[in-house]
């Protein structure tokens, strides 16, 4: 990252000062300890039910898609049936969820833009690209985050950890100035309570928005070696992508690429605490990094349910679905399905893998951040059990409680440890 960057104006904060998006959490995803027996309970059922998916966990309504027809699908075919046929199931839905909070953004687009312009995101993101950004911008948040609580002997690991971690990456990634990381972290989280305040959500995405704008127009004017200035630099058939489109994206990179892999990173980590001998395992033989993270994207992604949209009247599992129908597609039904993982709901890093996970989805729209996410927890993961000799739960603090029916995290995560280096 280029150290001396030209400042842009200011971010502006939410008008009204008491706002916080963090308790907002529950009441957006849920507060369900365990969503998967009632999601088991449907899957074998049947792989097509119509309602939502949502419906099954809360009665408040959804003021973005509740007006539309809806089924819920279920099971891994089913599942990665819908993912890889962009052409029946659309990501029209997301112009009225995702489109709001972020904008035009290539999540609510289909092909031929789709194809156009994750080309040209996606290069930003490429495995050997994304690799390079571990010294250079993971390492060093890893290391001023450790250093608040490495030599205290307890911590928790979400309040202190996991919550600030990959957003203080983005914002390197960036070069967002650091004395307003705060306001950024607290507008980001803002996009996404559009289901239960609408007014915030649209005033966060507005503010990010006009930050962007004028980042984006000075990148362009002063080129640095950092991500803003890839992208505004980019050419699409000889263009530069449009402002809309690169705006949107940055909205939905600060939001769902810090969000998804805070969520993450919280749910390795506690089903490896709750696992001690799993830990233990990890610890001393790190070729099982890797594994512990598939297992955990498996077991508990952090996104349990996506949507697409029926383009088409057609048919899936015998059920007729109508045009225009949203459908819910159940991702952690997929990942805990018997069919493909035997014994679906024991969390074990040393299972072998029959079908791969759709933690990230598959198809067209897989994660185009999905690489970072890796990175990122691995090193995360790495540094943890290097400079927190004998990691593991605080006794006298409640074990950790992962919750919700659509995000899932646990709240905290208290551990103890022997003082390590800072």
């Amino acid at each position: 990252m280029n150290a001396a960057v030209t400042p842009v104006a200011r971010i502006a904060d939410m008008d009204d000062p008491h706002f916080d998006p963090f308790f907002s959490d529950e009441l957006v995803y849920g507060d369900i300890a365990d969503p998967y027996p009632r999601i088991a309970e449907l899957r074998e059922r049947g792989p097509v039910h119509a309602g939502t998916y949502r419906g099954l966990f809360t009665q408040r309504p959804d003021p973005t898609l509740g007006r539309f027809e809806h089924h819920t699908i279920l099971g891994y075919e089913a599942v990665t049936q819908v993912l890889t046929d962009p052409e029946t199931f659309t990501n029209e839905s997301f112009k009225y969820n995702l489109g709001l909070s972020f904008g035009r953004t290539i999540s609510t687009m289909d092909a031929p833009e789709h194809p156009q312009f994750r080309r040209i995101f996606q290069k930003a993101f490429l495995p050997q690209v994304v690799a390079t950004w571990g010294e250079s911008l993971v390492d060093p948040v890893v290391d001023s985050l450790l250093a608040g609580f490495a030599g205290r002997g307890r911590a928790d690991l979400v309040e202190e950890f996991t919550l600030h971690y990959p957003f203080n990456i983005i914002y390197r990634q960036l070069e967002l100035p650091p004395e307003d990381v705060r306001t950024f972290h607290k507008l980001a989280a803002g996009l996404g309570v559009m289901v239960v305040d609408m007014k915030s959500g649209l005033e966060a995405s507005r503010k990010l928005g006009d930050y962007f704008a004028a980042l984006v127009t000075e990148r362009r004017r002063n080129p640095t070696d950092g991500l803003v200035s890839l992208l505004a630099t980019a050419e699409v058939e000889g263009e530069t992508i449009p402002d809309e489109v690169l705006i949107s994206f940055l909205r939905q990179l600060v939001n769902a690429g810090g969000d998804t892999t805070y969520r993450a990173t919280s749910v390795l980590l506690a089903c490896l605490l709750n696992n001690p001998d799993q830990l233990e395992a990890v610890r001393a033989d790190r070729t099982l990094v890797a594994k512990a993270i598939d297992e955990a994207l498996r077991w508990d992604g952090p996104v349990t349910s996506t949507w697409r949209w029926v383009a088409r009247d057609t048919e899936l599992a015998g059920v007729p679905l109508k045009a225009g129908t949203v459908v819910d597609v159940v991702l952690g039904s997929a990942n805990r399905d018997p069919a493909r993982y035997p014994d679906p709901d024991l969390f074990d890093i040393h299972r072998d893998r029959p079908a791969r996970h759709v933690a990230f989805a598959t198809g067209p729209h897989i994660c185009i951040g999905q690489h970072l996410a890796r990175v990122e927890m691995t090193r995360a993961l790495n540094a943890l059990l290097d400079r927190l000799p004998n990691l593991r739960l605080d006794p006298d603090m409640p074990p950790p409680d992962i919750r919700g029916f659509l995000l899932r995290k646990p709240r905290h995560i208290h551990v103890r440890f022997d003082r390590g280096r800072r």
